[in-house]
């Protein structure tokens, strides 16, 4: 007796080929029907002033019929000459309509099979699979995608591609569930810095809508009357307040969606295993071989109220290779720290997480007025072009000006010292751990067997203060992590206590 997933794998095309999965022959015409209906719609405001209501329906039904036609006779060829297989040593994918192409990838080079389903697949029980290499490049040996697949053949790619041979026993901890979602952490979405981006965002996507229904200048005035009243300040005050509101929603939505049903499971075979989505299901695995350390990240909003994320630090989670799925390298959303600190340590095999197991070293006072320049040059970049603004054209320039200037500098100060408090870099076991960052802190714990180089960079400045930023490279995350603004002296001992005679050979020694 067979399953379907079964008689999917062993349906044979030639020589040990498949196909993807006919459905998206119907998936492509359900598009292009919306695509359709979409365009008509939109196009009826428009014809409706030239045209009859009859012809419309008539001309929006013949695109319709043609787009719908057409995407579906396009996709059945773009389905009968698309194959993959998996062999031994590789995994292979032809393709092509015009151009025919003929892609392989190295079975032990692929580090990443990611499975995404969005509305529309799921409704017809598909799913997209992302296998990558890991390269931080987009050229064509990177990685490469098969859509769609049926999710029983999506899983077994995912077992198989990265199947690897294991030399211990596997243990009970092989095979845990690490974490899973609480619908308290969602208090942490409002707090995030998408929130005014997504409440002004909305007041553009509401002005787009009003125009393309020719309605725009109506909506306008009808607020302008609406607000009329109001001094110009407090109509500034209103809409911030308004965009704020509706951001905090869209925020928490944006939560909602990206991390439903979120579970962290570390896998049998030495994968951790991240799923989550509501409308769009993610799954992205991540080799433990593969993973160099993890960064904890703490963004002001969630650093006020307690809480961090985790992100991976491991080979092969290039952005380029994840496509567009977002947050491609995060295996722990925003959560109570606690909780975040003894994931992270179960993430690692590590009795206590590096991040809170090290007392960080302090940086030297100097790196302090740096940081309070840097504050003071970016207040002055925003309120002297309205001071020279309003001394030209208006008044109301420059009462933003100095509105700006009495409510930036504290700011950007208060920031500045923050900044300060934040660096910090010290040595715990297997990891060096640096952390750096006012409105987003990160914290690194990077294995230190994985470092694989150092850079020393001193600007002129720094050089006056005896200075160095210090950047450990590694092949994994984003191929470096450093720590700023440290001591000269003090940061080469530091990269020659973590990874003893990996920068000895370039450095000069006085004597004293």
């Amino acid at each position: 007796m067979t399953t379907e997933g079964d008689v999917v794998r062993t349906e044979s095309t030639g020589a040990g080929w498949k196909q993807l999965d006919r459905r998206t022959i119907a998936l492509t015409a359900v598009r292009c029907l919306g695509g359709g209906i979409a365009t008509a719609v939109s196009g009826t405001v428009w014809l409706s002033r030239v045209l009859p209501l009859g012809d419309i329906v008539l001309i929006a039904l013949c695109v319709t019929v043609a787009l719908v036609a057409g995407g579906a006779v396009v996709e059945r060829v773009r389905w009968v000459r698309t194959r993959y297989r998996v062999l031994p040593d590789r995994f292979e994918l032809r393709k092509g309509i015009v151009v025919r192409s003929r892609r392989s990838l190295q079975r032990d080079r692929i580090r990443t099979v990611d499975i995404t389903a969005s509305p529309l697949l799921r409704v017809f029980r598909l799913v997209r699979v992302d296998i990558g290499t890991g390269e931080q490049t987009s050229g064509d040996g990177a990685s490469l995608s098969l859509n769609p697949v049926s999710r029983a053949d999506a899983e077994w790619l995912r077992t198989t591609l990265l199947d690897r041979e294991r030399t211990d026993e596997p243990t009970a901890a092989d095979d845990a569930v690490l974490s899973t979602l609480d619908m308290s952490w969602i208090r942490y979405a409002p707090v995030s810095f998408a929130t005014p981006l997504l409440g002004t965002a909305a007041f553009g996507g509401l002005l787009q809508v009003t125009e393309w229904f020719g309605m725009q200048n109506d909506a306008l005035r009808w607020v302008g009357h609406l607000l009329g009243a109001l001094p110009v300040v407090g109509v500034l005050v209103l809409l911030a307040v308004v965009a704020m509101i509706v951001g905090a929603v869209a925020a928490t939505a944006v939560f909602v969606e990206m991390w439903w049903q979120y579970r962290l499971k570390r896998e049998p075979g030495g994968t951790l295993r991240v799923r989550r989505g509501l409308l769009t299901t993610r799954s992205t695995s991540v080799e433990e071989r593969r993973l160099r350390g993890i960064e904890l990240v703490e963004p002001l909003g969630n650093r006020l109220m307690g809480a961090a994320r985790i992100d991976a630090v491991a080979t092969g989670m290039s952005q380029s290779a994840q496509g567009n799925n977002g947050e491609h390298n995060t295996l722990h959303p925003a959560a109570p720290r606690e909780l975040v600190g003894r994931v992270g340590a179960a993430v690692l095999r590590e009795p206590v997480s590096p991040v809170d197991s090290v007392r960080l070293r302090a940086h030297p006072r100097a790196a302090l007025g740096r940081r309070i320049r840097w504050a003071l040059i970016a207040v002055a970049a925003v309120v002297l072009p309205l001071l020279v603004l309003g001394l030209a054209v208006t008044s109301v320039l420059v009462h933003l000006a100095w509105v700006g200037a009495v409510v930036l500098l504290p700011v950007g100060v208060a920031l500045a010292f923050d900044a300060y408090r934040n660096l910090g870099h010290g040595i715990t076991g297997r990891y060096l751990v640096a952390r750096h960052g006012a409105l987003r802190r990160g914290t690194v714990a990077l294995q230190r067997g994985g470092v694989i180089g150092w850079t020393v960079r001193q600007s002129l400045f720094q050089r006056r203060k005896g200075l160095v930023t210090l950047t450990a490279t590694t092949a994994a995350g984003a191929q470096g992590y450093s720590a700023y603004d440290v001591d000269e002296h003090e940061g080469l001992a530091f990269a020659e206590e973590a990874v003893p005679g990996l920068l000895t050979p370039f450095v000069e020694r006085t004597a004293r």
